[in-house]
């Protein structure tokens, strides 16, 4: 079907959003600018205060900053889940570092913490977990590892805003720096963007000026600010990462409604956990004890005993007019991954994988649509 019944996602833009996009544009300011100035610090402020956030275009510029802060460089190594999007690696070779792909725990879907210990070499220099569908990785267990080995901690939270930790929101729980995502399918979203976080004054100054060209100030401070000078150094070869005020004028008014869109999956979750506890499904994990979930993806994995099979499944659910995805193909099955690592060492996520479908959940979804998901779910597993 070209027009699926229930697309697997819907960004949920309101009046608000457009109405405070149209006044952007009439101010004449759509790079960054006053607006991406204040994104940075209410949504420092929204993860609880004394961290710096800094504005990108996407959370790979977020985590591709974030190593070249910590000082990642070549003969460096990070550990990293093999169960992830290709991003999370792809920015250690941006830096001629050497990703090191490791298993995931199959009980929560996150990088497994004694695969970490075991991958740890004279070479290594972050752990880079993935929070992965929005549930927190086992940040009290990764901390230890990398306090006890001197290594730092740079998290995806590409699916995480707003999951918490035993009682730390992420970006506070743990991390040297924390990359997010603003993707449109996202928790929140200004269209496409990312946000880096960080205690350290050293990281995020150091990512300002990476992010703009390794120029040495705010340069749009020169033409709103008429005390300052015109004149700045390039002080190192940086890149074009900066958001635009335009996305950030969108953030502002997403960032006001997080919370309810995290009630509101959490609540879709649950309504799909008690409709589909009867049938040959592995459920998502939830959060640890303690924790609080994102949902920003919900994946069931088909049993050995189910009467299709995974690709089947997602055929015959694409047939009645639900869309689906698969979150994700392991990079160790990439052809660009593979010549760093042994395809082998990861019986976790090829049997997440070959067992995997992600249904629709998004904050828009409505009743009727979730329950026509619910009713083809059951219609095929039980036919």
């Amino acid at each position: 079907m070209s027009n699926p019944v229930v697309p697997f996602f819907r960004p949920s833009i309101g009046e608000e959003e457009i109405s405070a996009i149209a006044l952007c544009l009439r101010s004449g300011w759509l790079t960054s600018g006053p607006k991406t100035a204040e994104f940075e610090q209410r949504f420092a402020a929204y993860l609880g205060g004394d961290l710096h956030a800094v504005a990108v275009n996407s959370a790979t510029a977020a985590l591709h900053l974030g190593l070249e802060a910590l000082g990642v460089g070549p003969g460096d190594q990070v550990i990293l889940p093999s169960l992830t999007f290709t991003a999370t690696a792809e920015v250690v070779r941006y830096l001629g570092a050497q990703p090191v792909l490791v298993d995931v725990d199959s009980s929560t879907l996150c990088i497994s913490t004694d695969c970490v210990e075991a991958a740890i070499s004279p070479k290594t220099k972050v752990i880079l977990p993935v929070h992965f569908a929005g549930r927190m990785s086992d940040m009290t267990t990764l901390q230890a590892i990398a306090a006890n080995n001197s290594l730092f901690i740079l998290d995806d939270a590409a699916h995480a805003l707003p999951a918490h930790h035993k009682g730390a929101i992420v970006g506070k729980a743990g991390s040297h720096v924390t990359a997010f995502s603003f993707y449109a399918n996202k928790t929140m979203t200004t269209g496409e963007g990312g946000m880096l976080v960080t205690a350290d004054p050293a990281i995020a100054a150091r990512a300002r000026t990476m992010r703009l060209h390794g120029i040495d100030r705010d340069v749009f401070n020169r033409f709103t600010d008429p005390s300052a000078s015109w004149v700045y150094d390039v002080v190192a070869p940086g890149y074009k990462y900066n958001l635009t005020d335009i996305a950030s004028t969108l953030g502002l008014v997403q960032l006001k409604r997080v919370d309810d869109f995290c009630r509101i999956r959490t609540e879709r979750a649950r309504y799909y956990n008690s409709a589909f506890a009867d049938l040959p499904l592995i459920l998502p994990p939830g959060p640890a004890e303690g924790d609080l979930h994102s949902w920003h993806l919900y994946i069931v994995q088909l049993t050995a005993d189910a009467s299709i099979s995974r690709d089947d499944f997602i055929l015959a659910l694409k047939e009645e007019g639900i869309a689906t995805s698969v979150h994700y193909r392991p990079l160790h099955k990439m052809t660009v991954w593979k010549p760093f690592c042994d395809p082998a060492a990861f019986p976790q996520a090829d049997l997440i994988f070959s067992r995997s479908v992600s249904l629709p959940l998004f904050m828009d979804m409505t009743d009727t649509e979730q329950a026509r998901v619910i009713e083809v779910v059951r219609n095929v597993l039980l036919r």
